[in-house]
């Protein structure tokens, strides 16, 4: 093993390699300065001896990173493909125009036909078709029902005016005669009361007797009878719940205007309406 030399200068001790290794001279200023900064700061040593530890990020905020990461990207690209959309030629407007002035011609021919007549007490109306294809007066007369949205649905009462209605908006809806277990199971799953032009959630027997309670419905299944029997309060009943957002069937539609009754999706489906609010709800 090799030997070495032990210096002291002041308090701090120094081991200098053997005579044959080059020593550094005391007379050398940079030495004597590295020497008087040991010397004074003794924490020195101990900074060198004990390093501080690695800063590190954990695992779940690593992962809540990645996960904004891909939301950010997801929303980038749906803007873009947004904004590409929204880009229309000019064919694109007279296509459109095109079709609403269609859709007038054949509102007015269907006005010539004899209003048809329902064979039950309530009807269930579903719009499933219609966005940009029709005519300000059908939009108008969708709105009038409450049917803003495609698949949306509302329960009405029959008469010689909503059945004139129904013929002019007939491409767009479809609508039928509800059993009482097609209407208690949208009622449960699908009702949302309109409170303060809020949707609040049927969830509560208090939140019905408070709205409705001066007319004699304090539940969920009073409700449900009056809508199915079309009772007295049948408007009040329909006023107070939102309309019901169906889901898109899987099967069951084949995007057809046609009336159901010719091989089509649209018109009116008598009872077999229950089996597309079973697909729906």
């Amino acid at each position: 093993m090799r030997a070495f030399k032990e210096i002291q200068i002041g308090s701090v001790r120094e081991w200098l390699p053997p005579p044959q290794c080059e020593v550094p001279s005391l007379s050398n200023r940079s030495f004597q300065l590295s020497l008087a900064f040991r010397v004074r700061n003794p924490k020195f040593e101990m900074a060198e001896e004990d390093p501080k530890p690695l800063n590190y990020i954990s695992e779940v905020v690593l992962k809540k990173r990645k996960r904004n990461e891909a939301w950010a990207l997801r929303k980038k690209e749906q803007f873009q493909r947004k904004n590409f959309q929204s880009i229309k030629k000019p064919e694109d407007f007279i296509h459109e125009y095109r079709n609403r002035e269609v859709d007038l011609i054949r509102m007015k021919r269907r006005l010539k036909r004899k209003v048809p007549h329902a064979n039950s007490n309530t009807l269930i109306i579903i719009r499933i078709q219609g966005k940009k294809d029709m005519h300000p007066m059908t939009r108008k007369v969708l709105y009038s029902f409450g049917l803003r949205k495609v698949f949306s649905a509302v329960f009405v009462k029959p008469s010689e005016g909503v059945m004139a209605k129904l013929q002019r908006v007939e491409p767009f809806v479809t609508y039928g005669y509800p059993n009482l277990k097609s209407i208690k199971e949208l009622v449960y799953k699908k009702g949302l009361a309109r409170m303060d032009n809020r949707k609040v959630p049927l969830t509560d027997n208090n939140i019905i007797e408070q709205e409705l309670g001066k007319f004699g419905i304090v539940c969920l299944e009073d409700m449900v009878h009056q809508i199915y029997n079309a009772g007295p309060h049948f408007k009040e009943v329909v006023r107070f719940m939102w309309p019901f957002e169906l889901n898109k069937p899987g099967e069951g539609l084949k995007g057809s205007k046609t009336l159901y009754k010719d091989g089509g999706d649209t018109g009116n489906r008598e009872d077999l309406i229950n089996a597309l609010i079973n697909k729906m709800n």
